[in-house]
């Protein structure tokens, strides 16, 4: 693939081992239907040879936003560190079999490749035990000229900040794509993570990035306001493209005088939220990265996301804009 894709995610790489359970092992293993823990090696080991058949394929935010991004067919190239082992290479194979670009070779050393165990029960419901093993070990090292090349724009994730280096490498990353004239998006994650970096990442909007895709929450903890109607007010002292998720209130894209209000479209069967906001940032992005209209980037993010809250998992499928029509 060439080294100047359409776009590059930077991000925590995530084997999603999804399988489906029954209330009885929920209690089994002591979690709360619904919740979302982090787990060690240790406990990691023990779930995966409790769990029965599972499905296995690549996961973490950003990285479902470029595997989407990939599926409607844009180029793309990824980031993000696994280490050598059998979840490892699914993450990379899973990417590549989409055509994504994987710039780093899987790591010999260190913690076992991130996993998270997503246990489905019979209403849909998502519980999930999640280890973060090797994608904390992304480092800066890992970001030079080469692995980030010099795509259309590349994505961040707000996870990033969580890693040790992951701060100094975003920088890092921003000032390489600047030097290429790269475009340099951020995903800020969740609200949470958000308030864990609120100092950090506002220098980051202020100074690095030039777009910035998010749900209302996490905009709010960034910029300290609590209704959308404050939040437009508070980003008129603010350069970048906001592209900013609302649920069943559609979405909401600002940039400088520009203000654009996108209805959701209604849908009678909601079988999984998980993913929406990554695929409304695959759609979105795949409309900017192709010179559409800022009106077309919201419907495309919209359908996307649509499509995939009526389905089990985050991935969207090939050719989902094929025939689309956005008028």
């Amino acid at each position: 693939m060439t080294n100047s894709p359409q776009l590059l995610g930077i991000s925590n790489a995530i084997v999603d081992v999804l399988a489906h359970v029954d209330d009885d092992f929920l209690q089994l293993i002591g979690a709360e239907p619904g919740s979302m823990t982090l787990i060690d090696k240790a406990q990691a080991r023990a779930l995966y040879s409790q769990m029965g058949p599972a499905t296995e394929m690549s996961g973490g935010s950003v990285a479902n936003t470029v595997a989407g991004f990939a599926n409607l067919g844009g180029t793309a190239a990824y980031i993000g560190k696994v280490k050598a082992d059998q979840l490892g290479t699914i993450f990379n194979h899973d990417m590549r079999s989409l055509g994504v670009d994987i710039r780093l070779v899987a790591a010999e050393d260190g913690a076992p490749t991130a996993r998270s165990h997503v246990l489905i029960t019979g209403d849909g419901q998502r519980t999930m035990q999640t280890y973060l093993g090797a994608c904390l070990e992304l480092c800066l090292a890992d970001i030079t000229k080469t692995t980030v090349g010099a795509p259309k724009a590349i994505l961040l994730e707000g996870y990033v900040w969580d890693i040790a280096e992951g701060p100094a490498l975003a920088k890092k990353a921003a000032a390489i794509a600047k030097a290429n004239g790269t475009t340099v998006a951020l995903s800020l994650s969740d609200s949470f993570c958000v308030e864990r970096h609120q100092d950090s990442f506002m220098e980051f909007v202020r100074e690095d990035a030039d777009i910035i895709v998010a749900d209302e929450e996490e905009v709010y903890a960034l910029l300290g306001t609590r209704t959308i109607d404050g939040t437009l007010a508070a980003l008129r002292d603010f350069d970048n493209l906001f592209a900013i998720t609302r649920s069943e209130h559609g979405s909401v894209i600002v940039h400088g005088n520009t203000h654009i209000t996108q209805a959701a479209t209604r849908v009678d069967n909601v079988v999984d939220t998980t993913g929406a906001g990554d695929a409304y940032s695959a759609g979105f992005l795949y409309g900017w990265a192709n010179d559409q209209s800022l009106e077309v980037c919201a419907k495309y993010g919209t359908h996307c996301a649509t499509m995939v809250i009526q389905q089990l998992g985050a991935r969207i499928e090939p050719g989902l804009l094929d025939n689309f029509e956005s008028v």
